[in-house]
């Protein structure tokens, strides 16, 4: 990793000596895969440290910069420097945004002194890591020359690269250093064709839907406009393609034209011409799990999009609107004319993909949207068939105002109206009339016929969201016991969501707009929650709406506003826990028959369950369940004292004997949050008598926190600890024993099994781990564990 701290005096250092190699080193073949497996972990997206991205070679050219992107106190918004989009060259970037090569080298011959390599070199002299180490939070320096360098590395001299981690093998350095002495090349010109170009499997699909998407018929124009707006994050999978993924871009130039992207802020900006194209370009750069959003495309979705949109009658006589920044920035402005249903089954029909570019895009640090919602939640849709928005288009035609969102001022949100109110005072006059329109249709109510429970078996009618800290994950089901909240999303409010956080959003926005777009958000999710309360008895929604939202100052509820509908609800409720029997009754008479959801077998606990007790002997599935079962009970001394930033998510290998497959899970840590209104001081709002863990037979998130090596033997004696842990050194000591460090000589050997076995199990899903969260400390004595 490649970051530096601020340093001291200066110290000439000598470059660093590299013999010459005897044939040439391949960057495709032999340089990138050492970059994807020890450097793009932690060099990828915006949270790069100094923006250096290792995925692509282009990122490796472009070099480095002192330029921040998260930057909270940012006045004016910062020009955009997305990798591939804003600048076409090394040289366009080093001139027009001011990135410094780390790959340049001026020393004499048989010497190299590039910074890539003086890093690398640093961490070969002094190998241990020693302190804490987090790149996200240290102050960085990102030298651009040899004299930071070496003002870094007399300061720090346990701090080369990688950062906080065991340096690379001798193989691996030797092949980075004779790539950079013959001069650092990038894919030959054949290699960047095979790279870039489709398969043939993929390119005829490409070309059906290219021209779908092109059609100049009115219709065409604004759905396939439509569908851009919200596939512009989307990793695109055509069928029947072997791990070939593509992005849709707007381009200046048709196929077969090599593409000239449309460098816009967002999807619905201006592209500035009077014709462009759809194209979709392939993605040549490694695949990082955080940013990997698979959207299937195929002859039946393409099937399926002309019948929702195309084949049916429109409102309104189809036209082209502009591109008016305002109007642009309100889908039921810009939208009004595509037929309201069609854009909700669209969002329902991938309702998966959606709910996760609310989550993983388009920041990689989620420090927007996530201090917002809770550590654990559920969340299901309105049937469009009691969505009154759809039946009553003047319920979105009469209240285009009220839906307007904070984006729709760009990315220099006036510092004057930091704090204003008024895009959350419009959204609750829409909340009033949705809810009086509500109350005023359904007289009695609305039952268990109004959640949406899907129409194919792949549908994911209710998805379960996992906060980790400031990353989430998001997965089809009922993952976990039974959430402190939970959300029902119609379709204003599913659209609400995207354009505020996905399409509207923008990262390098000064800190107005990005405070009003998280203050925004609270307020949606108390929509979210609300529409869920309406199913709950009249009497019961004020007291759970209040203990979700715990120790509110009367301004601040004024300002989330709820208020109980005057709308009954059509449940006849037989227990005093209607939140649970209505969630159970949903999934087991409604869900699980139409797509499988049901409860988790791990961790979902029926009402008054009893846990119990440790298994005597780990042989089977089962045995490691009833283990899970004994140890993730709320407040226990392990899940309290988890309680850190970089304590959320673990994964977790068991080695088996010969001839039997280890078995790897994750564990969740939930943090209860008395509320999440506020954006400072989110600690003192923690309850981690409340907190719970939730384990499972799989990978959640993309940032591990800790990586945990257990022999078969060892797992008695590991669950033992978790049971019974006590905060001292020694039960620390004990816990470490199992746990990898990051010092540890042996970590990127454990990394990299947990990264195949990852790959193994979801070959179209997965992607590579960030550790930039890992746990921070790198100790300074070595715990002792058995040798393998």
């Amino acid at each position: 990793m490649f970051l530096v701290l601020t340093g001291c005096a200066p110290k000439p250092l000598p470059p660093v000596p590299v013999v010459n190699a005897a044939a040439n080193v391949d960057y495709v073949a032999d340089v990138q895969p050492i970059l994807n497996k020890r450097c793009v972990v932690c060099h990828s997206c915006y949270n790069a440290p100094c923006q250096l991205k290792f995925s692509a070679y282009e990122g490796v050219a472009r070099g480095a910069t002192k330029a921040e992107v998260y930057n909270a106190e940012r006045l004016e918004a910062a020009d955009p420097t997305r990798l591939l989009i804003d600048a076409n060259s090394a040289e366009a970037w080093h001139k027009q945004h001011g990135f410094f090569s780390v790959t340049d080298n001026h020393a004499a011959e048989g010497f190299n002194d590039a910074m890539l390599i003086t890093l690398l070199d640093a961490k070969r002299k002094t190998p241990r890591s020693v302190g804490a180490y987090s790149p996200e939070q240290d102050e960085l320096t990102c030298p651009k020359d040899r004299d930071e360098i070496a003002e870094y590395l007399d300061e720090h001299p346990e701090r080369g690269m990688p950062y906080g981690f065991p340096e690379l093998t001798e193989s691996e350095f030797t092949t980075i250093a004779q790539w950079l002495q013959q001069g650092a090349k990038g894919p030959t010109p054949a290699q960047q064709a095979v790279l870039t170009s489709p398969s043939p499997a993929a390119a005829a699909q490409i070309s059906e839907w290219e021209q779908f998407l092109n059609d100049p018929d009115p219709k065409h124009v604004m759905t396939a406009r439509y569908l851009y707006e919200h596939l512009f994050l989307a990793h695109i999978d055509f069928k029947g393609t072997q791990k070939e993924f593509f992005e849709l871009v707007r381009s200046r130039t048709s196929s077969p034209h090599a593409i000239d992207i449309i460098p816009t802020i967002r999807p619905y900006d201006d592209p500035g011409t009077a014709k462009f194209y759809y194209r979709f370009r392939k993605i040549h750069a490694a695949i990082v799990h955080k940013t990997h959003m698979v959207f299937p495309l195929s002859p039946d979705e393409l099937a399926r999009i002309k019948s929702r949109f195309i084949d049916v009658a429109w409102p309104e006589a189809p036209h082209i609107t502009d591109y008016d920044p305002k109007r642009s920035a309100n889908p039921f402005v810009s939208f009004v004319q595509i037929p309201a249903m069609a854009r909700y089954h669209f969002l329902l029909d991938h309702s998966e993909y959606i709910i996760r570019t609310f989550i993983r895009g388009p920041v990689c640090k989620g420090q927007v949207a996530l201090n917002v919602i809770n550590d654990h939640f559920w969340v299901m849709f309105l049937d469009p068939k009691y969505d009154l928005s759809l039946k009553y288009p003047n319920l979105l035609a009469f209240n285009t105002n009220n839906l307007a969102l904070p984006t729709e001022t760009g990315s220099n949100f006036p510092a004057y109206r930091l704090l204003s109110d008024e895009y959350i005072k419009r959204a609750i006059d829409f909340y009033k009339r949705r809810e009086g329109l509500y109350a005023m249709i359904y007289t009695d109510g609305l039952g268990y016929d109004a959640i949406w429970r899907g129409e194919e078996a792949n549908d994911a009618p209710l998805l379960t969201v996992y906060r980790h800290f400031d990353s989430a994950s998001v997965h089809k089901g009922a993952l976990g016991d039974l959430p402190k909240t939970l959300w029902v999303i119609d379709y204003p409010l599913f659209e609400r969501i995207y354009y505020a956080l996905v399409a509207g959003f923008d990262v390098f926005g000064n800190v107005g707009h990005q405070t009003n777009v998280r203050r925004y958000m609270d307020r949606l999710r108390v929509e979210g929650e609300s529409y869920f309360l309406d199913f709950m008895p009249k009497s019961e929604r004020k007291k759970l709406f209040g203990a979700w939202n715990k120790n509110l100052s009367r301004l601040v509820e004024d300002k989330l506003y709820y208020k109980p509908s005057s709308m009954t609800t059509a449940v006849h409720y037989a227990s005093g826990d209607p939140k649970r029997e209505f969630t159970e009754s949903v999934i087991r008479n409604h869900l699980l028959n139409n797509t499988g959801i049901g409860f988790d077998p791990i961790n979902y606990f029926q009402a008054d369950e009893k846990r119990p007790e440790l298994p005597v002997r780990y042989e089977s599935e089962a045995d490691y369940i009833q283990a899970f079962r004994a140890v993730s009970v709320p407040g226990t001394a392990f899940i309290r004292t988890a309680n850190g930033k970089q304590s959320n998510l673990a994964y977790v290998r068991v080695r088996m004997p010969e001839g039997r497959e280890d078995v790897v899970f994750s564990i969740v840590i939930n943090r209860w949050h008395d509320n999440v209104a506020f954006m400072f001081d989110e600690a003192s709002r923690l309850n981690p008598a409340k907190d719970d863990a939730d384990f499972i037979f799989d990978f959640v998130g993309s940032y591990p926190n800790i990586l945990i090596d257990l022999k078969l033997e060892d797992a008695p004696a590991f669950f033992e600890l978790i049971q019974h842990y006590k905060d001292t050194p020694e039960y620390r000591r004990r816990f470490f024993t199992f746990a990898v460090n990051r010092g540890d000589p042996r970590f990127w050997e454990a990394y990299d099994w947990f990264q195949q076995r990852f790959e193994q199990m979801h070959p179209f899903e997965a992607g590579l781990f960030d550790l930039n969260r890992y746990y921070r400390v790198a100790f300074q004595k070595e715990y002792d564990r058995e040798s393998e």
